[in-house]
This record gives C-alpha cells, structure tokens and sequence, in this order.
C-alpha cells in the first residue's frame, strides 16, 4: 500500500501478509515543489462555440462582439470559422471563467461547450483569453 500525501508530510509503503505487516518503509516527500501540483484551475480549458442550423452568421457575430468585446473583424473571422469548419475556440482560459463564458453563449441560443485545451502550441492554451 503506498499512500501519497501533501507536500512536508511523510509517506508510508507497508506490504501486509497473513501474519500483519510485514516492513514499513518511510519516505520524507517534503522536497516536493509546490508547483508540481496543479489544480484544475491552472489547467487551460478552451470554449467551442458550434455551427448550428438556427443562428444567421451575422447574430454570431454580434454576440462575439457584444460579449466578449471583439472587433468587428476578430468576430466575422471567428463566426466564418464556426460556419465553416463547424466549430470555434472562441475563448480560453480557467475552468471555471470559460464555464461561464458557455453558460452565457447558451443565454444567447448559442451551442456552446468546454474542453480541456490541448498543448499543442496553438496559443491557444495560455491562461487569460476573453473577458479576463
């Protein structure tokens, strides 16, 4: 059994037989950077907003630019991007902020969802992002 635990605490390994407990090894962890855990938090998430049958192009654009603030031209590149290619990241950020960045497309009648951002060095998985 290993049993791992915050940072400055020790960990026990014990192997239990029929007759009890067998050794115990005792390991110090507390040289363990704070930074090597991440919360969900630090984890970047993106929002996807998706091509739909109901919403003329020109209201995608709009709510772009009347939520996130977006330039007319920033807008009409991501509502094309939508059409297209049938989705968008439109937003990135922490979980919780691009969670309500979705709530919000849904407000407006608009397909929105959250994923986790990939790290495939798009930019697009930095933290910051609309609104932030």
């Amino acid at each position: 059994m290993t049993t791992t635990v915050a940072p400055g605490i020790y960990a026990a390994t014990c192997t239990v037989t029929d007759a009890g407990l067998k050794g115990e090894e005792r390991t110090d962890i507390s040289e363990q950077s704070s930074t090597d855990l991440l919360s969900a938090a630090d984890i970047p998430w993106n929002l996807v907003v998706w091509n739909d049958p109901v919403n003329l192009m020109s209201y995608v654009s709009y709510v772009f630019q009347s939520y996130f603030g977006y330039s007319e031209a920033k807008s009409n590149k991501l509502m094309l991007e939508v059409h297209k290619k049938g989705r968008s990241i439109v937003a990135h950020g922490g979980k919780e902020q691009v969670e309500q960045h979705a709530v919000a497309m849904h407000g407006y009648g608009l397909w929105a969802t959250v994923e986790k951002a990939s790290s495939s060095g798009d930019g697009r998985g930095r933290k910051g992002g609309a609104r932030g």
